[in-house]
């Protein structure tokens, strides 16, 4: 299932060979829930987001990722924060090893229907109160914190 491994402050892990933009998506509807999904790639719960491509400006990516790996139409509506934490360190099954550089979005739900992609296992609408329950990296939880706080200045780290 793996093809990705994260390291939170593991002195154990490889060192970063690349700095890649990425962005996730704090997607929350009327009723208050989160968007999430069960990754594919680490089997954890996370906001929707990816990297950015070639020919596309950074809003564009936030739009795709969600519609791609959710189901659901989103508009960008703001910044919850920027996080570059060099103690965070992905490796990939490739040999990329990547340090952390994160754009979170806030966005907010305009359609589409949720469905499953391949780089899920499920995709859902979580109650916050559910969200301790859920297994959820620690920087995903940062994200979350911060964008349930709703602060008028994004974090950056």
């Amino acid at each position: 299932m793996s093809n990705r491994t994260d390291y939170f402050n593991d002195p154990a892990a490889p060192e970063a060979n690349s700095i890649v933009p990425a962005v996730t998506a704090f997607v929350v509807n009327d009723a208050g829930a989160v968007l999430l999904e069960q990754r594919s790639d680490n089997g954890r719960w996370g906001m929707p987001g990816g990297v950015q491509e070639v020919g596309e400006n950074i809003a564009g990516t936030v739009v795709r990722e969600v519609r791609e790996e959710t189901g659901i139409h989103v508009e960008v509506v703001g910044l919850v924060g920027i996080f570059t934490d060099p103690g965070h360190i992905i490796a990939f099954a490739d040999g990329e090893v990547r340090q952390e550089f994160s754009l979170c979005f806030r966005a907010r739900p305009v359609g589409g229907k949720i469905e499953v992609s391949s780089e899920s296992f499920a995709v859902r609408w979580v109650p916050r109160e559910e969200l301790d329950s859920l297994d959820v990296s620690p920087t995903t939880r940062r994200r979350l914190d911060a964008g349930f706080r709703d602060a008028e200045v994004p974090v950056i780290s």
